[in-house]
C-alpha cells in the first residue's frame, strides 16, 4: 500500500480523479488531513516527539541471540500504510511516529540495541520476518494460529477492531444481520476482512442479502469513500477509528468488536520468525516496560488506555483458522 507523503500531492490527485468535486472540496482536503494525522487532536504530531526512552536492563538484555547482540541494533518492521495513532508520518511528512513506534523504541531501549525502522507494505513484513530482514515486527500484528507456524508471538495490546459511517446515520452494528446488504471497506488480508466475509457468509445462509466487500489502496481513500457515500462504513482498527473520528468529526463509531469476533480476544504482539530466540527477550521487555509505567505512559499518550494488557504472553491462542 502506498501512503499520500504530501498533503499536496493528496490533493492534486484527488483533483484529478474528481474526487473533491464528489466529497466537496473542503471535507475531502479534511479527511486527507486527518488521516494522515494533521487535525489538532490535543496529540503533539509534530517531528520532535519528546519520546519517552527506556534503558538497558541487562537481565533481559542477555536473553537476545549473540549475533544481534554484537550487532547491535533491532531491525523493526512496520506497515508504510498511514494508520493514526499506531504509525503514521509527522506534520513534517518524513518523521514516523505513533503507539507502535514509541513502543518498539522502548522495547530496543531495553534490550540494550538501536531502533533500526523500516517501513513497507502490509505483505512484505512478513517476507522481511521470513528472510531475516527483521528481528520484529511491531504494526498492530494480531496473533492467529495460522500465524504461531511461521512465527513467534509477545503480545503487548488487545485487538479491538471497528466499524465507521458518517456521523448521523442512525446504524448499530452488533452482529451479521446489521451489515447484510451494506457496502463495507476494508483492508486486504486483515482478521476484519475475514470476519467481514464471515457475516456476509451467514446472512447468505440465513437468507440475507450478503455484504459488498470494497477495497482501496490507502487510507485516504477509504475515509474519502465514506464521506462521498460510496461506503456505508470502513471496517478497521479500533484506535484509527477513534483517532479519526475525533480528528475530523464528521464520521461516527457504531460498532465495536474484538478481533477475533465472537471466537476469542485478539491480541496484539510484537511478532518474529519462529524459533529466532527473541521472542522470549521480547516478552521479558515488554513486562518489564509495564512494571516501570512507561508502556502506560505511552498507550495513555495516543489514547489506547483502554487495550492495555496486564502482562505479555508468549504464543497465546491466537485466532482460528478460517475453514475452507
Amino acid at each position: 500500500m502506498t501512503v499520500c507523503r504530501t498533503l499536496t500531492a493528496a490533493l492534486a490527485t484527488l483533483t484529478a480523479a474528481g474526487l473533491l468535486t464528489a466529497c466537496g472540496g473542503s471535507d475531502a482536503a479534511e479527511d486527507v488531513i486527518s488521516a494522515k494525522g494533521q487535525k489538532d487532536t490535543g496529540i503533539n504530531i509534530g517531528p520532535d516527539q519528546k519520546r519517552i526512552r527506556g534503558k538497558k536492563v541487562d537481565a533481559i538484555a542477555a536473553k537476545v541471540p549473540a549475533a544481534i547482540r554484537e550487532r547491535g541494533t533491532l531491525r523493526i518492521g512496520g506497515s508504510a500504510d498511514s494508520s493514526p495513532p499506531l504509525g503514521f508520518y509527522a506534520t513534517d511528512d518524513k518523521t514516523r511516529i505513533g503507539a507502535d513506534i514509541d513502543l518498539a523504541t522502548l522495547l530496543a531501549d531495553t534490550l540494550g540495541l538501536k531502533p533500526v525502522f523500516e517501513q513497507v507494505s502490509w505483505e512484505n513484513l512478513f517476507v522481511g520476518l521470513d528472510s531475516s530482514k527483521f528481528d520484529a515486527v511491531l504494526s498492530n500484528v494480531t496473533v492467529t494460529e495460522e500465524r504461531k507456524e511461521k512465527y513467534d508471538f509477545a503480545t503487548y495490546r488487545l485487538d479491538n477492531i471497528a466499524f465507521e459511517a458518517k456521523k448521523g446515520s442512525g446504524w448499530k452494528v452488533k452482529g451479521p444481520a446489521d451489515v447484510a446488504g451494506r457496502t463495507i471497506a476494508v483492508s486486504s488480508g486483515t482478521n476484519q476482512e475475514k470476519i467481514l466475509v464471515d457475516w456476509s457468509e451467514q446472512n447468505v445462509k440465513a437468507g440475507r442479502k450478503p455484504v459488498e466487500i470494497k477495497y482501496f489502496q490507502n487510507i485516504t481513500d477509504y475515509y474519502i469513500a465514506l464521506q462521498s457515500g460510496r461506503i456505508d462504513a470502513y471496517f478497521g482498527p479500533s484506535p484509527s477509528a477513534n483517532y479519526h473520528v475525533a480528528s475530523a468529526g464528521r464520521s461516527e463509531v457504531v460498532g465495536t468488536l474484538s478481533g477475533g469476533g465472537d471466537a476469542i480476544q485478539g491480541k496484539i504482539a510484537a511478532t518474529t520468525k519462529k524459533d529466532s530466540g527473541l521472542v522470549e527477550a521480547y516478552g521479558a521487555a515488554i513486562d518489564h516496560l509495564i512494571e516501570d509505567g512507561s508502556y502506560a505512559e505511552v498507550l495513555k499518550r495516543w489514547g489506547l488506555s483502554n487495550e492495555a494488557v496486564e502482562k505479555s504472553e508468549i504464543n497465546p491462542p491466537g485466532l482460528p483458522k478460517t475453514e475452507n
